[in-house]
């Protein structure tokens, strides 16, 4: 296997782990003032993704660098082409950390409300704009010759990327549903559930509509296994979550959306990023890739690295695997 396939798959697992990862913490984020019906139900929500939602957005950073070193030219016209929804979602990632760290500062509601509106508009704008931006990626984008992106902002604001917005927002909310009802006890387990697969129905219409259409502008016989195994694991989750088996459930929809974003990269292989205007001006893993010997540099830190990265945070998600409740937040 070249090594440019290689590394095209390693950005693939990167991002799929990202999604996987930071999708049910933008959902819990989402649901804070839904599930949350008062100030030490917002904290048992905010607590179950404590720990860890830091550490879900390392493997952004880990996927943005591996992209920058591996293949630079697809980097580099991606962040000039998408520039304002990325920043957006930048700008959203620290408006949510800030919130996280700042809401407990002070005791006033007012001042807990601000934040709780931050973390909302942090954790949303994220969900719609990464499925905007995986869907233009893999529809295409005006490129010219040169690999130059020579659209503006409508051109990304397309049908198919909308309903890619309106699929990831949906499986977020879904996602981060049942896992609060897998985190949590009492009173937010049981609404948290119910929740789980009246939103996750929806999920899954728009789940199926997106892959039935990204199949119909780029497929293989990779792509169609991997978009029906999406679509037999969130219908396998949404069963799970109906009899409150919240961890088949978790796992049901954890493995709908790694599966979901799998499809996508199975079905733009081995385009990096199509051309809507020239077959000259498309991306693809050859032409857009670093040197061979950058690449086999890169190759041996991953295999050293990676392992250590993955066993720190699989450690990190097993010391704090126990539910949470009201009874476990102090009254202030």
């Amino acid at each position: 296997m070249e090594l440019t396939t290689i590394w095209f798959l390693l950005v693939a697992v990167l991002f799929t782990g990202y999604f996987i990862l930071e999708g049910f913490d933008f959902g819990v984020g989402m649901l804070l003032p839904v599930l949350g019906r008062d100030d030490r139900e917002r904290r048992v929500l905010i607590n179950t993704i404590g720990p860890v939602w830091d550490g879900n957005e390392v493997w952004l950073i880990t996927a943005g660098g591996a992209m920058f070193a591996s293949f630079p030219e697809w980097y580099a016209t991606l962040f000039s082409g998408f520039y304002l929804p990325l920043v957006l979602i930048l700008l959203s990632l620290i408006v949510r950390g800030v919130a996280f760290e700042y809401r407990h500062k002070r005791p006033e509601v007012s001042w807990k409300r601000r934040w709780d509106a931050a973390i909302v508009v942090g954790s949303l704008l994220p969900s719609i704009l990464w499925g905007v931006a995986f869907a233009n990626i893999l529809r295409g984008v005006p490129l010219n010759a040169e690999h130059e992106y020579v659209g503006g902002l409508f051109n990304l604001l397309n049908p198919y990327a909308l309903l890619g917005g309106a699929t990831t927002l949906a499986l977020f909310l879904t996602h981060g549903a049942v896992f609060i009802a897998l985190k949590t006890t009492g009173d937010i387990r049981e609404r948290a559930g119910a929740l789980a697969v009246r939103v996750g129905v929806g999920a899954a219409v728009l789940a199926v509509g997106f892959l039935t259409w990204t199949l119909t502008i780029r497929s293989s016989a990779a792509a169609v296994v991997l978009a029906v195994g999406a679509a037999l694991a969130l219908l396998g989750g949404l069963a799970a979550a109906r009899v409150r088996r919240e961890g088949w459930a978790f796992t049901g929809t954890a493995v709908a959306i790694g599966l979901a974003v799998a499809t996508l990269f199975a079905a733009l292989f081995p385009n990096v990023l199509p051309s809507t205007l020239d077959a000259a001006g498309t991306l693809t893993a050859t032409n857009a890739a670093a040197t061979p010997y950058s690449l086999k540099i890169m190759t041996w830190v991953a295999v050293i690295f990676t392992p250590v990265v993955l066993g720190y945070q699989a450690w990190t998600y097993w010391v704090f695997r126990k539910r949470i409740g009201v009874g476990n937040i102090p009254q202030h």
